[in-house]
């Protein structure tokens, strides 16, 4: 984890001080085991789970930030918001769609890591709405959900550009 997609910020930069505000709330998470085999998983093309998760983590981090909004739950919550491990193209759950049933698997396996606070558990089990039928209660929530999307879709389309741009050239 050195840094988000389309940032500049090494995250390891001590003398960013943004960098470090941002790590020093994920500090006690970051390397848990559970967190780290995210990176073994494809979650969109050739962005692995631990990617995605960082990138959502850091710009809903940055957002609330610069509102002055509870930063700290926003980072946790996006680091841990995808915390499953199974390919979701591949197996197929029994109970709803994955896109409405994961949040809760997520949100169970975030429990065995840390205690999560209302904002850290909303975040994690909201952040699919409007799959999810009840929409976030907190303004974070909102943004991790957003940015998640914003996030997803930048993943996605930066594939099919680069494969565009192979093959026109």
């Amino acid at each position: 984890m050195e840094r988000a997609i389309g940032s500049k910020v090494d995250l390891r930069d001590i003398e960013d001080m943004l960098a470090v505000e941002y790590m020093s709330c994920i500090w006690d998470i970051k390397d848990n085991e559970k967190i780290q085999k995210l990176d073994q998983c494809t979650h969109h093309y050739n962005t692995s789970r631990l990617q995605h998760s960082l990138n959502v983590s850091y710009y809903s981090f940055l957002i609330c930030h610069f509102f002055g909004w509870d930063y700290r739950s926003a980072a946790r919550a996006g680091l841990m918001h995808d915390l499953f491990y199974y390919d979701w193209r591949v197996t197929k759950s029994n109970r709803t769609s994955h896109a409405s049933w994961h949040p809760r698997v997520a949100y169970d396996n975030a429990k065995k890591i840390c205690d999560l606070n209302p904002v850290e558990t909303d975040a994690i089990l909201k952040h699919m709405w409007p799959c999810t039928l009840v929409p976030p209660r907190y303004k974070e929530s909102l943004v991790v959900t957003m940015v998640d999307k914003v996030c997803a879709l930048f993943e996605v389309m930066g594939k099919k550009h680069r494969r565009h741009a192979v093959e026109t050239n």
